[in-house]
């Protein structure tokens, strides 16, 4: 087993010193300088360069940069997928976005995590664990995802969470560490005020 076919298994693996990886890794830096060097108005060579960083794109895609990611293959992205600026996707193992999903500024999603143990650690091993987050999903600003998290549809992540466990479908979460705080409802139709014309 190499040590990409370990880290996609859950196993500890070489990260730091396997030269497949730091080959795979800088090629998709530099993809990523690319993209980011993009004049904002160039959305075809944005979304030409999506489409060879990403691993899949379900449908529309719009991506603020700068945008950062280590290998891009592991990254799913369903319809209508948008984030703000400096979003970070550590996709060691998969990470995938179900439809309608709303990233704000500064948000990392990681599915990288370094061994406790000191020698493991200095030894350049780390684990990934999958991320998995379902349809119509909004992330405020400067959430950081942690390595397999799994996070349910309809939900909303207030800004600054650490989201260090599995959340649940249908919910405000906020927090660190982040927690289900209460349900959406109807009533947050009425949370906001909409414009409607006056008859005359």
């Amino acid at each position: 087993m190499n040590e990409w076919e370990k880290a996609q298994a859950g196993f500890l693996y070489d990260a730091n010193y396997d030269e497949e990886l730091y080959k795979a890794r800088v090629k998709c830096n530099e993809l990523c300088y690319d993209f980011n060097m993009c004049r904002p108005s160039d959305t075809k060579r944005q979304n030409e360069l999506l489409h060879e960083i990403l691993g899949s794109i379900k449908g529309s895609i719009v991506v603020t940069a700068p945008f950062y990611c280590d290998y891009g293959c592991n990254i799913s992205v369903g319809d209508n997928f948008y984030t703000n600026h400096n979003v970070t996707i550590l996709d060691g193992n998969k990470v995938t976005f179900g439809d309608n999903v709303f990233i704000a500024p500064g948000c990392i999603f990681s599915t990288a995590g370094h061994p406790i143990d000191t020698e493991q650690r200095n030894q350049g091993l780390e684990i990934a664990l999958p991320i998995t987050v379902g349809d119509n999903v909004w992330f405020g600003a400067n959430v950081t995802v942690l390595p397999g998290v799994t996070i349910g549809s309809d939900v909303v992540i207030g800004a600054g969470s650490v989201v260090t466990k599995d959340i649940p479908s249908g919910v405000v979460a906020v927090g660190n560490p982040c927690k289900a705080v209460r349900r959406i409802t109807e009533e947050d139709k009425n949370k906001y005020p909409v414009y409607q014309e006056k008859e005359r």
